[in-house]
């Protein structure tokens, strides 16, 4: 829901909001940049760990 009337005025918002959401991640983070807590895997991984079947650190691995 949209506090403002008006396609202009809501877009604003949005932008507002995003930038505050930003903000608060960006707080959370440690000062070296990394993460306090790793991400959780996804359905897929835990399907691929449960079949014992390799995965890469990351997409950008694949192909090179």
């Amino acid at each position: 829901m949209c506090r403002y009337r008006g396609q202009g005025k809501a877009h604003v918002q949005h932008l507002q909001t995003a930038i505050a959401v930003n903000i608060e991640r960006l707080s959370a983070l440690s000062p070296t940049g990394e993460t306090s807590m790793p991400c959780r895997p996804t359905a897929f991984q835990n399907h691929l760990d449960q079949r014992r079947i390799p995965r890469t650190n990351s997409w950008r691995t694949l192909g090179t």
